[in-house]
């Protein structure tokens, strides 16, 4: 009975500590907002390419201090450019496979102009593989476009629904025709990146 007790007393501290305690922000500089929720997994490992970031307060997005784009700056966990593949060798990397970890270099054509939530980097191919952020818990400057980066996290396949897309191209700035364009769903490669860092 002793140990039941002990145990019961243990369990309920670590609850409270859980519940009371704050976690450190995932960057300092680019604070973590309360309430996200955290990007459901893609086969149990990689982050599913569903996009549903925030939907309820759209129309709010804060304002956050986000480090200027500068050489060397890094958004998110700290990378190395040590590594990193062009883009053109992203195909080569996927292989057959659905998912794969991989860091990435290339050049940022489009980033989300409501907080930085997202960017955009051209494929071989001349698509744009959409960049997310794991755990929504970090964002790029709105005028990172046009500079290299470097990103590092998983890139893959997936279906990305309509409804998302018209999401995208409202925060990257589009007219209402150009949203209302979009009708249907669309397959894409994705990436979840858990850093970015600034080339030039």
């Amino acid at each position: 009975m002793k140990f039941f007790l002990s145990f019961v007393a243990v369990l309920v501290a670590i609850l409270l500590y859980i519940r009371f305690v704050p976690s450190a922000p995932i960057n300092p500089v680019l604070p973590v907002e309360q309430g996200q929720e955290e990007v459901n997994g893609h086969n149990s490992e990689v982050p599913k390419g569903s996009g549903e970031e925030e939907e309820a307060g759209e129309e709010n997005h804060s304002s956050t201090s986000i480090a200027p784009v500068a050489p060397g700056q890094t958004y998110g966990a700290a990378i190395s450019p040590d590594g990193a593949l062009p883009m053109t060798a992203l195909n080569t990397a996927l292989g057959a496979r659905d998912s794969a970890q991989v860091k990435l270099v290339g050049k940022a054509s489009a980033v989300c102009q409501a907080k930085g939530c997202w960017m955009t980097l051209p494929t071989a191919d001349g698509k744009q593989m959409r960049v997310r952020f794991k755990d929504y818990g970090f964002f790029v400057p709105k005028d990172l476009s046009g500079h290299d980066v470097v990103v590092s996290g998983w890139a893959y396949r997936s279906t990305v629904p309509k409804s998302d897309l018209q999401h995208y191209a409202k925060d990257a700035g589009k007219s209402e025709k150009e949203v209302a364009a979009i009708t249907q769903d669309e397959q894409q490669l994705t990436f979840m990146a858990d850093g970015v860092r600034v080339v030039n």
